[in-house]
């Protein structure tokens, strides 16, 4: 068995190009799950039955797992079945009408417009690192990039002309993305004033956000900047990387912007998940109704 994960971990690390992070929770994944079942005295893969995969199941249920760590082991077994019944390592494949356990879904925190202004003014434009996390803060809130696209950013992927920024989401997959014009010129002033300052001399780097060390930044890096400024501006509410791109998405939505542009936008695969920011708009769509409806309220 263990034998067999290997060979699928390779599988997806060629075939798939899947990130380091991703391919590092199948292999955990699937090694819970093999641990399981040899403990039940299963030895081949070619034995694993329903009721075993059931029986994971409800062990993880039963320790307390959150449904969203349930059901991703489940995507990581059906993802390893799958493949060895492609590869004629097993006949059948036992997880194909097993049923995923029901998550909630809950609604992605996001920022009000005032609380995104307050973030986005905190930093000290006298500092170079103050002139630097404005940049960032303003692009992901412009774009609603993933943080790891924003930390990816290379110099070439600006064009501050034509007022866009090309970035590669998962999978590989590259879009561009308009940039406003408070974004483009927070932007400007990074890259006008601030980048050689940080960039170590006669030291190549392509990355455009740099670190005080003059190279790329950090998730961590990043992660840390926006809670001190989340701390600066007073904001409450727990805030995170994500958080600025869960505001972008839904304040388009709020004023106008259609479903579809905002998939494409965000690099969405399935509408799905854009969908997910509607029902945080529905209390701004029934004000716009009772406020411009013929019929909405009674004379």
């Amino acid at each position: 068995m263990r034998a067999h994960l290997r060979t699928f971990i390779q599988f997806l690390r060629e075939g798939r190009r899947l990130s380091i992070n991703t391919l590092d929770s199948y292999e955990r994944d699937l090694s819970n799950f093999i641990e399981y079942v040899q403990a039940q005295g299963v030895t081949n893969t070619a034995d694993i039955q329903k009721h075993h995969l059931s029986l994971y199941m409800l062990q993880l249920k039963q320790q307390g797992r959150a449904v969203a760590t349930m059901s991703r082991h489940m995507v990581s077994i059906r993802a390893f079945f799958h493949y060895l019944v492609t590869e004629r390592h097993v006949q059948s494949n036992p997880s194909i009408h097993l049923e995923t356990p029901k998550q909630e879904k809950k609604l992605p925190k996001v920022l009000s417009i005032d609380d995104v202004e307050k973030l986005l003014t905190a930093p000290d434009a006298s500092t170079n690192a103050g002139v630097r996390d404005a940049a960032m803060l303003e692009v992901l809130y412009a774009t609603g990039i993933r943080v790891s696209e924003l930390i990816s950013l290379n110099c070439d992927h600006i064009n501050l002309t034509l007022g866009f920024i090309r970035c590669t989401g998962t999978a590989d997959k590259e879009r561009i993305v308009p940039i406003g014009a408070v974004a483009a010129k927070a932007l400007q002033a990074y890259m006008d004033g601030v980048r050689d300052k940080l960039l170590k001399q006669d030291k190549v780097e392509s990355a455009l956000f740099l670190n005080l060390q003059g190279t790329r930044i950090t998730r961590q890096g990043f992660w840390k900047i926006i809670k001190k400024y989340a701390a600066e501006a007073g904001i409450v509410s727990d805030i995170t990387p994500h958080t600025l791109r869960h505001s972008f998405a839904a304040h388009l939505l709020e004023n106008g912007a259609d479903l579809r542009s905002v998939q494409e936008m965000l690099g969405h695969a399935d509408i799905s998940t854009t969908q997910v920011y509607v029902g945080l708009t529905k209390p701004r769509i029934k004000e716009v109704y009772n406020l411009t409806h013929p019929r909405a309220k009674m004379k």
